[in-house]
């Protein structure tokens, strides 16, 4: 009887010998997934539309026209670290992803923690994902009913956490089904998502140069210069921006197993993502600059009072009777974006559950589905009951929880690019390609990375860094980012008193790149 029949973890295999440097398979459902499915999925973790309008008001108000330049700079962090998750996969295609990747590197305590960055890292922004769902659900009722009272709802303490919460669980049941039933799903939501925001940034195009716009402003190569922004400073502001509008897009390397082509495909992939993704944001704010300038007042983007919601704003002025749409697909890229950002840990989750790092629990595979059953339940409920508590208790607390994420998100992402590095350090010099996709790009991501993430600790420690809140006057951003880091410490090492075969190296060691060749040959 096989692990399908039973539901069952695979039993536990040490990673050496033949397996080394290969997949160690855990019942999850093999080729289930393409290169347009994955794409599509990762395009939907970004979440795109609502990623942009909540980002490009205050980008405006640091860069003004440089907001393509500062798109471009803040993308280059995020496509080198790109290439050495490729490489990672090409030679390990496992859905643990940083967390085998950082094991097979570094070894068993690094690796768990790299592990831990992407499971905290993606329960607070799923916790996020559905509360912006909820906003956007009342704000697209309110426009449809010309009743604006009703978007106030959003804001009720109770009703908000009632309505999360069950767009929680319709994004848990889906999850939790056939990876088929996530790409139907994700097919309709993104495609509808990227059609509207293409139009949405055509329309404004066309009326900025008809002269139909509240503040044309002449189309300018020098918008894509970026050393005539104003600042240093503008430059961090840019690289950190990249963090939350291209985070997501590793997504498609944890269903690396469920894939057609498990060491081609995912890579692929996300590489497509990344590429189609900035072609959006490009497209959308030069088209948004064109038609509504960079000024402080009216509709102009760097106006605080529409900072949070920039689309919403320019929705009626460019697309007239059609604007509910703009809001609809803000509402389905959060809602999307919910669904499929769940795949990630749960397929994390199940990966050291696998390999001993983790309860077996979480190693259970669905015997219907095919899916990781318990993680996908297990890190939506945390993620629910994480909401619920941070937004009755204080939405400052929320808010400055998500500001931490920008930790995280450096954490694991550099962690992971030092992983390549270190992983092909006897093969950098084989040829142009090695020194370049296993050394340079990901050393050179990895190193902006990990200067982010100090100087987001640093910066974090002043309590006017996110809500103001502190704690014994450190601010509440560097007491939640440093917190969650020091929980994942505290629960690694409980993991290694009751599971210490794993942080032995004996069901996941560290792989030499000798025995990646050898597998190679």
């Amino acid at each position: 009887m096989s692990a399908h029949d039973t539901g069952a973890a695979a039993p536990l295999a040490p990673a050496t010998g033949a397996d080394a440097g290969g997949l160690s398979k855990k019942g999850l459902s093999a080729g289930a997934v393409g290169v347009l499915g994955a794409v599509v999925i990762g395009i939907s973790t970004i979440a795109p539309a609502y990623t942009l309008t909540a980002s490009l008001g205050p980008t405006v108000a640091v860069v003004g026209t440089q907001v393509p330049a500062i798109i471009l700079v803040g993308f280059i962090p995020m496509l080198l670290t790109a290439f050495g998750y490729r490489e990672l996969n090409r030679a390990m295609p496992d859905s643990g992803t940083s967390f085998t990747w950082g094991v097979r590197a570094f070894g068993p305590w690094i690796g768990w923690m790299t592990g831990w960055g992407l499971i905290a890292a993606t329960v607070i922004v799923l916790s996020n994902l559905a509360g912006i769902a909820v906003e956007f659900l009342f704000l697209l009722i309110a426009q449809l009913t010309g009743n604006p009272d009703i978007a106030e709802l959003a804001f009720n303490p109770i009703i908000n956490v009632v309505v999360c919460l069950l767009f929680m669980l319709g994004a848990t049941l889906i999850s939790y089904r056939d990876m088929q039933t996530t790409q139907k799903f994700q097919y309709v939501l993104v495609g509808f998502q990227v059609v509207v925001l293409v139009l949405f940034a055509v329309v404004a195009i066309v009326k900025a140069v008809d002269g139909e716009a509240p503040d044309p402003t002449a189309f300018s190569w020098s918008w894509f210069n970026p050393f005539e922004v104003s600042s240093f400073s503008a430059f961090a502001a840019g690289l950190s921006l990249s963090i939350f509008i291209f985070w997501g897009w590793d997504v498609v390397l944890t269903m690396n197993e469920e894939t057609k082509n498990p060491a081609k495909t995912p890579g692929r992939a996300a590489m497509v993502t990344v590429v189609v993704v900035v072609s959006l944001y490009l497209l959308l704010s030069i088209g948004l600059i064109m038609f509504a300038g960079v000024g402080s007042e009216g509709l102009g983007l760097a106006n605080e009072e529409i900072s949070a919601n920039v689309f919403f704003a320019l929705s009626d002025p460019i697309l007239g009777p059609l604007a509910f749409l703009v809001s609809l697909a803000v509402l389905s890229s959060s809602a999307a974006s919910l669904q499929s950002t769940a795949v990630g840990p749960a397929r994390t989750l199940l990966a050291m559950g696998h390999y001993g790092a983790l309860p077996q629990k979480f190693a259970k595979v669905s015997p219907r589905f095919f899916t990781p059953g318990y993680a996908t339940v297990v890190s939506a409920i945390v993620a629910s009951v994480f909401y619920a508590v941070m937004r009755i208790v204080s939405e400052n607390v929320l808010t400055d929880t998500i500001l931490s994420l920008g930790m995280m998100i450096c954490f694991y992402y550099g962690l992971t690019a030092f992983a390549c590095v270190w992983y092909f350090r006897k093969q950098w010099f084989d040829s142009a390609r090695s020194f370049f996709f296993t050394f340079l790009f990901p050393l050179v991501g990895g190193a902006i990375l990990a200067v982010l993430f100090v100087t987001t600790l640093i910066d974090s420690m002043d309590p006017a860094y996110g809500s103001g809140s502190s704690i014994g006057g450190v601010g509440l951003v560097f007491v939640l980012g440093v917190g969650i880091i020091v929980v994942g410490i505290v629960i690694m090492i409980w993991q290694a008193i009751k599971r210490p075969a794993f942080f032995r190296g004996e069901t996941l060691g560290i792989d030499a790149p000798e025995s990646l060749r050898r597998t190679r040959r």
